[in-house]
């Protein structure tokens, strides 16, 4: 019995692409040809590429078919290590699928930070690129801090006003939009003490962290966005000093 390679690829459940593709990698052995020039495949044939898409789909890359065709890379230890690998990836095809399933339910943005889908319709565009370049300069304790802090803020009026601000607002609009997310700032800075003094949560450092934040905030949000964002922080501090003092033993 000899097939053609359509033939073969056929028999195997695989494409003639494949085919050509293991003999370029010296992994399946070139059959005789015909008179008329065509390939003619055997069982030996069959069976190797058989083999060769086991352990495929075992997870063995091309590179190293070879080496556990012969045993070499069949060992314990090297199936071990295949297997922690495959686990990883079954971890990671496992978040991809629940931050789908959140991005379906709640209708976020497709590319929302990662840990926040469900958060995603409450995030304006700037918050959401601000999250990102967060988790590049943040530890995942520090995301997860950051993620209770967006879930724990009320989506109301003001941050919608906020998102809205146009660069050349009024002052008086800027104070009260000001005066109404500093409670908020206040909330995270007393439930989240390290956000004055990041340390142990920057997984980059200081300087690196302070330049990127810097560099981000100045280009996402425009000048009255930035300073109701200055003029909350200082309420906010000036809230904490003042609790502070009320509670301090006379």
């Amino acid at each position: 019995m000899a097939w053609s390679t359509r033939e073969l690829a056929d028999l195997a459940g695989t494409t003639v692409k494949a085919i050509r593709l293991y003999h370029e990698r010296g992994l399946l052995e070139e059959p005789l040809r015909r008179s008329n020039g065509y390939k003619q495949y055997e069982v030996s044939h069959l069976v190797s590429l058989l083999r060769i898409r086991r352990l495929t789909e075992l997870g063995f890359p091309l590179s190293a078919i070879d080496s556990a065709r012969s045993g070499g890379d069949a060992s314990p230890a090297a199936l071990r290590e295949l297997d922690a690998e495959l686990a990883a990836s079954i971890e990671r095809q496992l978040k991809a699928r629940s931050a789908i399933a959140a991005i379906l339910r709640d209708g976020g943005a497709v590319d929302a930070p990662e840990g926040f889908e469900a958060l995603g319709p409450r995030l304006s565009d700037a918050d959401s690129s601000l999250i990102h370049i967060y988790s590049q300069l943040y530890t995942q304790e520090a995301m997860t801090d950051l993620r209770k802090m967006v879930e724990a803020e009320d989506p109301g009026a003001a941050g919608a006003e906020f998102d809205a601000l146009p660069a050349d607002a009024d002052e008086e609009t800027r104070q009260r939009v000001a005066e109404q997310l500093a409670p908020d700032i206040a909330r995270h800075l007393t439930d989240h003490p390290w956000l004055t003094s990041p340390g142990d949560r920057l997984a980059r450092s200081e300087e690196v962290t302070r330049q990127m934040f810097s560099d981000a905030i100045t280009e996402l949000y425009n000048p009255a966005q930035l300073d109701v964002i200055r003029r909350a922080s200082l309420a906010a501090l000036g809230m904490l000093d003042q609790a502070a003092a009320t509670d301090a033993p006379d």
